[in-house]
């Protein structure tokens, strides 16, 4: 193979990833025009607030119980090489409220809303719905995305600080039953560590991570293939890029609000 063609060949799927993520942006950025125009539809908004948020908290609370059992235990069996096993309540605490939370949170909606919203609408494509709300003058980005984009963006800061809490509560379960932590003072170090950006940096970052979930949820399924090949494909890629996104934006919002 010439150099031409070996760069010809490495540049091709660089160009269709930046040409994707065009047309994602354009997308995200209607979605976003038509957040301040109406009409607005209530019940759609209430019913994607319901099944984004009401029923993803019984995933989120188990992982996060779990999640911070885990690493109360590991950071005992570490703190232990240093004589520092004392430091649990307060790194499980910032642990969660930081990083563990919201992300876990993020990619355990991701992989239950991005797949629902990406099947659900991908569906109505295939079945031409989409096409018959046109037919009857009603926009689809204002009936069907709008709508479950903004109850997510809405929805996931709410499931981060249940999971938060949860969290915290599995290491403190942890911490007593099995590592001898005294109950109360487990409790009082977790409060008196705590500081007002290390829950509230975790907030925005489920807001963000919410948008994305639903973003590619709705951009996958919008844009899905015909057929049922088509439609499991979308779903596919729905959870890929929305998990994908959720670990890259993560950096990037960690990077702005904790770097020196």
């Amino acid at each position: 193979m010439s150099l031409t063609g070996f760069l010809a060949a490495l540049g091709r799927p660089v160009l269709r990833a930046l040409a994707a993520l065009g047309r994602v942006a354009i997308f995200a950025g209607e979605v976003i025009s038509h957040l301040f125009r109406p009409p607005f539809y209530g019940r759609e908004f209430l019913t994607a607030l319901i099944q984004i948020g009401w029923l993803s908290l019984p995933v989120v609370g188990l992982t996060a119980i779990f999640t911070g059992g885990a690493l109360a235990l590991q950071i005992y069996a570490g703190g232990a090489r240093f004589n520092a096993e004392a430091v649990v309540p307060q790194i499980v605490a910032i642990g969660m409220t930081r990083e563990l939370g919201p992300v876990l949170g993020g990619l355990m909606v991701a992989a239950r809303v991005a797949s629902s919203i990406a099947a659900e609408l991908g569906t109505m494509k295939v079945t031409e719905q989409i096409d018959a709300l046109t037919t009857l003058s009603t926009n689809p980005m204002k009936y069907l995305a709008v709508p479950r984009i903004l109850a997510a963006t809405l929805a996931v800061p709410v499931l981060v600080a249940v999971g938060d809490s949860i969290g915290i509560a599995g290491g403190w379960l942890v911490g007593i039953s099995r590592l001898d932590f005294n109950a109360a003072s487990y409790l009082k170090n977790t409060t008196d560590f705590l500081q007002f950006w290390d829950v509230g940096s975790g907030l925005v970052k489920g807001a963000v991570f919410g948008f994305i979930v639903a973003l590619m949820g709705c951009y996958m399924g919008m844009t899905s293939g015909r057929g049922a090949q088509g439609v499991g494909a979308a779903t596919k890629a729905a959870v890929v890029a929305a998990s994908v996104l959720i670990l890259a934006s993560n950096y990037v919002l960690t990077e702005v609000f904790f770097s020196a």
